[in-house]
């Protein structure tokens, strides 16, 4: 099985992914997210309920996605833009 918090890490580190409800709703959108993982506690509807991508979601809170992703702060969903050299769009 493949590990979500190494794969994320790959993507963030050699892909481009946007950090945000916002910004991953609008990628969404946009047509320009491959996917979208979401925390356990995230507050989007849209995130939560879209079909045109697949939604992952993360089993911890939004905290320790933004931890795992690398950023000091709280993280509720990221979307792959570019997966780079990461396996995340095969979970």
């Amino acid at each position: 099985m493949i590990d979500i918090g190494r794969a994320l890490k790959t993507a963030v580190q050699t892909g481009k992914v946007v950090f945000g409800v916002q910004q991953a709703e609008k990628a969404v959108r946009n047509g320009e997210a491959k996917m979208v993982v979401i925390s356990a506690n995230c507050p989007s509807q849209f995130l939560k309920t879209t079909t045109s991508v697949p939604v992952r979601t993360f089993e911890g809170t939004n905290m320790e996605l933004g931890a795992l992703a690398g950023k000091p702060f709280s993280v509720s969903a990221v979307a792959i833009i570019d997966k780079g050299t990461s396996n995340i769009l095969s979970l």
